[in-house]
């Protein structure tokens, strides 16, 4: 099992655009890897999938570093003094530490299931296909709520929100159904404003794939060097730098724009793959 230097370039380019879109990073590594020849189901693949996203996790610390330092601030002042926890940020702060915990624990009991009988590509068509319908209901609900002016936005999040939304985000360890697809549709079913709810997916993100990296690259420090520790830092700086303007990008465009470009990309793609795998034109793993 090699991986060229080509290869982890490619693998980063398409971890950095999906990452933070709601279209399956997760999703599109895999169908990548199998483009590319790489055994999908491997555990050598599966940690370097999850090594990558360190890079667009680093975008995202670089590209929130004030508002991260400024919820941190908020949540130490809040521990130790009664008045500051009347802060909307640190209320906030609450809803992403707590809204972070579920994905981790299920992530970390499920993890060979995850590692194993999910990396299918029948998996990630059927998750494509299906949890579109969710995002759509998600959306439509958004604008009934808009046109009522009855959102709420980051300084109205509780901490009970926070939970829900992070109790939603363990589905994304589904490949196809995307970490920020979940977070962002039940944020929006919650009467979330879209741009609050990508945000929210954004910081959520944080502790989640910090942790997954990092485990996977203790668990698996022995299988990696089959794929080389070249390729990994070329996918790793490759990931940062396109996540990076994929976040700039995508704040941009929820700010004004619904997110059914997405469900329809899916839907699409997930009916391509299907049709690729029924016709034996490729293998699920």
């Amino acid at each position: 099992m090699t991986l060229t230097f080509l290869d982890a370039i490619i693998l980063g380019i398409v971890e950095g655009l999906t990452e933070f879109l709601p279209i399956s990073s997760t999703g599109h590594l895999t169908i990548t890897e199998k483009l590319i020849g790489l055994p999908v189901d491997a555990k050598a693949v599966t940690a370097y999938t999850a090594i990558i996203q360190l890079g667009a996790i680093a975008a995202t610390f670089l590209f929130f570093a004030r508002k991260i330092a400024r919820l941190f601030m908020a949540w130490v002042r809040g521990l130790a003094n009664q008045e500051a926890r009347r802060s909307p940020d640190y209320m906030l702060a609450w809803a992403v530490i707590v809204g972070s915990l579920p994905v981790g624990i299920v992530g970390f009991l499920l993890r060979d299931v995850i590692e194993g009988p999910l990396r299918s590509l029948w998996v990630v068509a059927a998750a494509l296909l299906l949890w579109s319908v969710v995002m759509w209901a998600a959306e439509r609900r958004h604008e009934v709520l808009a046109r009522r002016g009855v959102q709420r936005g980051e300084y109205d999040l509780t901490v009970v929100d926070g939970l829900v939304i992070g109790l939603v985000q363990c589905l994304s360890l589904i490949p196809g159904v995307s970490r920020s697809g979940a977070t962002i549709s039940a944020g929006l079913l919650r009467g979330v404003d879209r741009v609050t709810a990508t945000e929210l997916s954004f910081f959520m993100a944080i502790p989640a794939l910090t942790a997954a990296g990092l485990f996977q690259a203790v668990d698996q420090r022995h299988n990696l060097g089959q794929l080389g520790m070249g390729q990994m830092l070329v996918g790793i700086v490759v990931a940062f730098v396109v996540a990076y303007a994929s976040i700039a990008w995508l704040l941009k465009y929820v700010a004004h724009h619904s997110i059914m470009v997405f469900v329809w990309y899916r839907v699409v793609l997930g009916v391509l793959l299907a049709g690729a795998l029924a016709a034996g034109v490729i293998s699920a793993t």
